[in-house]
């Protein structure tokens, strides 16, 4: 059996898959929060952002953590299309969630179904993204600790979920997305405790590529497109700010106009008195 170290860079990668899970989760939730405010095509542009979010958060956790896992006597290559295909399986199964939840008129029967099946989509993208692991021997798997990781996936998916119905503040929102970066990052080390590898050692080089040629770039392009839209969503205004915006811009225009007919009511007013003056004023005669 190899020795497998889950943290070859320290608590490096640990920390920072935690960091990018718990980003995912806050702008996916932010944008969950404002579609639920939102109707038409808005709600579901809102929606499509917030499952690319979570969803991105999700595999970039994952990967990053990947960068610290090693095994003694043999080195790791990726398989590219199952690598990309883990990372498309992972923003198509949380689309379902949040459209179920977005859309649908029973909350409760869609956020367990939509956690249900959110869950079971995000473990299948985590043993996909293990079955993409090119390496020296044969990899296996304990059944009870893979069986545990997937429970843990159901209920961190159907608690985001529920975050994304009821939670509405930024504080809150904040909590919930520590809380479902701690539970991902949980469900990702419980199935890499599954894991273990009988290595065979051999001289032929292995196929895909390794970490730093493609997870690295992939995983620090995905880290940057969560850092812009959280940007984007952090400036644009609230479904409630522009109300209270129409609001305020409704309620000036009214004073706008009373100020005007008033300044209008005192200039026919002051032309009125000196008309009045002329007519008043004696006539004058000539000698």
């Amino acid at each position: 059996m190899g020795h497998l170290d889950h943290a070859t860079f320290g608590w490096l990668t640990p920390a920072l898959s935690y960091a990018m899970a718990c980003i995912g989760a806050a702008l996916g939730l932010s944008c969950t929060v404002r579609a639920l405010d939102t109707t038409g095509r808005s709600r579901r542009n809102w929606l499509i952002t917030a499952a690319s979010a979570i969803g991105s958060g999700i595999w970039t956790m994952h990967f990053i953590a990947m960068l610290g896992f090693g095994v003694t006597g043999t080195d790791i290559r990726y398989n590219v299309p199952l690598t990309l295909l883990s990372l498309l399986v992972a923003m198509v199964v949380v689309g379902g969630g949040v459209f179920a939840v977005g859309y649908s008129k029973d909350r409760t029967r869609a956020l367990l179904l939509g956690g249900f099946a959110t869950g079971l989509g995000v473990a299948s993208m985590h043993y996909l993204g293990m079955a993409a692991l090119r390496l020296h021997g044969t990899v296996h798997y304990d059944p009870l600790r893979v069986a545990l990781s997937v429970a843990i996936a159901v209920v961190a998916a159907t608690a985001a979920l529920w975050a994304a119905l009821n939670i509405k503040s930024p504080r809150a929102v904040a909590l919930a997305s520590l809380v479902m970066g701690a539970a991902v990052s949980s469900m990702h080390y419980t199935g890499m405790l599954a894991v273990s590898v009988q290595v065979a050692p051999s001289g032929r080089e292995l196929p895909g590529a390794t970490t730093m040629q493609f997870i690295f770039p992939l995983a620090v392009g995905l880290g940057s497109y969560l850092f812009l839209t959280s940007a984007f969503v952090a400036l644009s205004p609230t479904a409630r700010e522009r109300a209270a915006y129409v609001f305020a811009e409704r309620a000036a225009a009214p004073t706008e106009t009373d100020s005007s007919a008033a300044a209008q009511h005192t200039t026919f007013r002051a032309r009125r008195g000196s008309v009045s003056d002329q007519e008043a004023a004696p006539a004058t005669t000539t000698p």
